[in-house]
């Protein structure tokens, strides 16, 4: 039996009705006709029930929702794309405030800068700046949201060129605890800045974000190269070694994956920004190793290659994910990668080797909250299946996968690949050496933890 929340009792109906009265957006209560579909979000996995959903539609709702929770005490979600896979955007009984509504953008194809709303999607960002021949590094699916991306660390098919998508933040409007809406950027609340790239989530409601754009496109030279699973580990000897090598404008990713026929393979997928004879020089070597069965690598749009694994991660699966950064792709790691692929319970379910090279290096590993800049790969067993039945058989392989891994991996873990399960040690983790001053920021901003729905950086209970 499903038990409703009810906003707690000592919230009396006159106090909800004046927030309700001060909001552009609606403030959702169970029952209300929207409200199921509003906590709804891309992990099937996740059904939890908020007391109230405030759905904002500016910076004015978020400071009135921010205040409203803050001073009635209730626990706050924030949810902009609802892409994350540990669920963070949704709470039990408490407020969740939902940013989905917020999609304005602004493009200056002159100053090669953009500034964004939270709700965005990355199809609609890079609709917007596509438009100029433009982008910023954006993920590998269309369909997450630019904020929870943005404020983790992001990286994408850009990343080998342009570093990671916080390395190409500018600025951030937030909403802090105190329900102040401040401006953080190198000049601005520089400390805030500093932790809003990479560990954001902790420290308040993002209005806007405003990012440095690069020449992309629309045309660019990428796609997919497809072998059979049993040439898998010879595939990805060679993908090791061509990956050392590939220059910054290449960024490629490995992948173990069931074709639609049912078949296992290993796909190598590849985006290279530059021109694309140049690219088909590069690419060479990739299209004819094997040769492989299938070779879709050729000329088409940036947005189509951005959109082109969406259909592997649609909304409403259960999805289970663990992950690791890796120092080498080494054979006892590929022997650990096949035997537990082979043994894979959904045909869903893809294991990835992500590609961290080239500008990612470059960056110091404290100047801002994503540090992790020396580990060339990471490791993510994306698991996911369509049958709730099936989710113990799915978690329990991908953690004995995982488990299996660690004499392989390399210290850390990219934190929005993260689970609902994981917490304390893995989130330090995630940030190294600058959790401690993460932690003092966290302090500063937020001393009573208020922001604590996510990926935790905790100073107090």
């Amino acid at each position: 039996m499903v038990i409703s929340p009810r906003v707690p009792q000592e919230i009396h109906e006159a106090v909800i009705q004046d927030v309700r009265s001060t909001l552009r957006g609606a403030l959702l209560e169970p029952g209300d006709d929207g409200y199921d579909a509003a906590r709804t979000v891309w992990n099937g996995m996740i059904d939890r029930r908020p007391a109230l959903i405030a759905r904002c539609r500016g910076a004015a709702d978020v400071i009135a929702s921010v205040n409203f929770a803050r001073d009635q005490g209730l626990l706050v979600s924030i949810r902009g794309g609802g892409h994350n896979v540990a669920g963070n955007a949704v709470c039990d009984g408490g407020l969740m405030i939902d940013l989905s509504g917020m999609k304005g953008v602004h493009v200056d194809p002159e100053a090669r800068t953009a500034r964004a709303e939270p709700g965005l999607l990355w199809r609609e960002f890079d609709h917007e700046t596509q438009a100029f021949g433009l982008a910023t590094v954006g993920g590998t699916i269309s369909a997450t949201g630019i904020a929870g991306l943005t404020l983790g660390g992001g990286a994408g098919w850009l990343t080998g060129k342009y570093g990671t998508t916080c390395d190409n933040l500018l600025s951030v409007d937030v909403v802090t605890a105190d329900g102040v809406l401040r401006r953080a950027s190198e000049h601005e609340h520089p400390d805030l800045f500093w932790a809003m790239r990479g560990a954001g989530a902790n420290f308040g409601v993002v209005t806007s974000l405003e990012y440095r754009l690069h020449p992309v496109g629309p045309m660019i030279l990428g796609g997919m190269v497809v072998h059979p699973i049993d040439r898998a580990a010879e595939v990805l000897r060679f993908y090791g070694a061509f990956a050392a090598a590939q220059p910054d404008e290449l960024t490629t990713y490995a992948a173990i994956l069931t074709m639609p026929d049912g078949n296992m393979v290993v796909a190598l997928v590849a985006c290279y920004v530059g021109p694309i004879e140049g690219g088909e020089r590069v690419l060479a070597p990739l299209k004819q190793h094997g040769p492989p069965i299938a070779d879709m690598i050729g000329p088409m749009p940036y947005t189509a290659l951005q959109s082109m694994l969406d259909s592997a991660f649609p909304y409403g699966r259960q999805n289970y994910w663990k992950s690791t950064y890796m120092p080498a792709i080494g054979d006892a790691a590929i022997e650990t990668i096949i035997r537990h692929a082979n043994a894979v319970p959904s045909p869903h379910t893809v294991v990835l080797i992500q590609d961290f090279h080239g500008a990612v290096g470059r960056v110091a590993p404290d100047a801002m909250a994503f540090g992790h800049r020396d580990v060339p790969h990471s490791l993510a067993i994306l698991s996911n299946w369509s049958d709730p039945n099936e989710s113990d058989r799915n978690i329990g392989w991908t953690r004995a996968f995982f488990t299996e891994m660690q004499p392989h991996a390399a210290h850390g873990v990219y934190v929005n690949e993260l689970g609902h399960d994981e917490g304390g040690e893995r989130v330090r983790s995630a940030y190294g050496g600058n959790f401690a001053r993460l932690a003092a920021i966290k302090a500063q901003y937020d001393p009573t933890n208020f922001f604590r729905m996510n990926q935790n950086i905790a100073t107090a209970p």
